[in-house]
């Protein structure tokens, strides 16, 4: 395809996602403030991303609740809505706006995997799939960081493909497979700054880039930029929670509470974090130490009761796989039917997509991969569809080359029919 006419095609697919997320949004606020008389419309972590961008916009602690929490959350989303708050004042829908550019780049983002993985045409029909979602295009809007961390998943996942294509070709350059991972390296650096669940990307693509090279040092290179990309990404992150606490934290200190709330003789599958300030250890421990606690706690709780621990980790599963929304927010048939009318179709063509591409294990890796990365973390951690949405950017990328592959079956049969005729 010309260059010409498929970034024209992909111009047109980025206005359909922003307009459909513009509209989303505005349908969004106009509820909050007419019919449902609040702020937010999944309170608890917009309230808490909010009041942090408040403190990075007016260049106060980054802290929040008392006793301050320094290391709740990762400083990525905030700092966006931060941006926001300092151009246009403390205004939720300007937010939104912003958020719904975000996604669209989140499509233009899966364009450019199905396009490093596949061709012009699968990526452009990627796309056009990220672009029209009802529930990629129902998130967006929301304060929440899933869709500014889902852009910058699919973004890193397109720069490992475009990695893995460099470590292929007849004659790779040391210099241009490290300049490749170390491009890859810091997406998946800015995506950990949204969301500290990416982590384990960097090593994983950097082990697979290994592979591709069958262990030369091209491809150790590539797999030192991946890391070290990554670790440098975060290393201001993790200096300053050394200064805020005096332990040197790449990520947050949350995990150990998220844990014991998917881990615990209490847990439910859904979260539900009243114990955290029902028991108040802040009051007598530091952050640090809380989080060691009840990482402790959930541990010593999985190795004491591990019939109980599978059965949550099942249960956890379940929730991350439910076709339609865990929350009560979404509880109305509409939303349900809506969400499972995305879900399920997009589950069955990246299926026949996987089943035409299953000699293709990098394709498969980068695009199923996430969902079986998260479905294993959110076995151990809480589950809920908002956790499954970020895994879906990558996946729209499989669901396009089923979608194209399902295409071309249907034209060749059609020429057939005809020629018979």
């Amino acid at each position: 395809m010309d260059r010409r006419r498929e970034f024209a095609l992909l111009g047109v697919i980025l206005l359909v996602a922003f307009g459909l997320r513009l509209g989303a949004a505005i349908s969004l606020q106009w509820a909050l403030d007419h019919r449902l008389n609040r702020t937010y419309l999944i309170p608890g972590d917009a309230e808490g991303y909010w009041e942090l961008a408040e403190d990075l916009a007016a260049g106060r602690e980054y802290s929040i609740y008392t006793p301050p929490r320094r290391v709740l959350r990762m400083p990525g989303f905030p700092g966006l809505l931060a941006a926001s708050i300092a151009a246009f004042g403390d205004s939720r829908f300007a937010a939104r706006v912003l958020l719904c550019v975000v996604g669209a780049a989140g499509c233009a983002a899966v364009h450019w995997l199905g396009r490093s993985l596949f061709d012009a045409r699968i990526g452009l029909l990627a796309g056009g799939i990220a672009a029209v979602l009802p529930t990629f295009v129902g998130l967006s809007p929301l304060i929440l960081s899933e869709t500014a961390f889902a852009a910058c998943l699919a973004a890193s996942l397109a720069a490992a493909a475009g990695l893995f294509r460099t470590l292929r070709s007849p004659a790779p350059s040391w210099l241009g497979a490290l300049a490749s991972g170390v491009l890859c390296g810091a997406l998946i650096g800015v995506a950990n700054l949204m969301r500290p669940s990416w982590l384990l990307a960097a090593p994983g693509i950097g082990l697979m880039a290994l592979l591709c090279a069958r262990g030369t040092a091209k491809g150790w290179g590539a797999a030192g930029g991946v890391v070290l990309a990554t670790f440098l990404m975060l290393l201001p992150w993790g200096l300053r929670n050394q200064r805020a606490t005096g332990h040197f934290v790449l990520t947050t200190l949350w995990m150990g509470p998220s844990l014991y709330d998917g881990l615990s003789p209490e847990a439910t599958g859904d979260s539900d974090m009243t114990f955290f300030d029902r028991e108040n250890l802040l009051g007598r421990m530091s952050e640090y130490e809380v989080d060691r606690e009840y990482r402790a706690r959930a541990w010593a709780f999985a190795r004491a009761e591990p019939p109980r621990a599978l059965e949550l980790g099942l249960i956890k599963l379940g929730r991350f796989w439910r076709p339609w929304p865990n929350a009560e927010q979404f509880g109305s048939v509409w939303a349900r039917l809506a969400v499972a009318a995305s879900s399920v179709p997009l589950w069955l063509l990246a299926a026949y997509g996987a089943w035409r591409l299953r000699p293709h294990w990098t394709a498969l890796a980068l695009t199923v991969g996430p969902l079986a990365y998260f479905s294993a973390v959110h076995m151990l951690f809480v589950g809920s569809i908002r956790y499954r949405i970020p895994a879906e950017y990558p996946l729209a990328a499989l669901a396009a080359a089923g979608a194209a592959a399902l295409l071309d079956r249907w034209r060749g049969r059609s020429a057939e029919g005809g020629a018979s005729a």
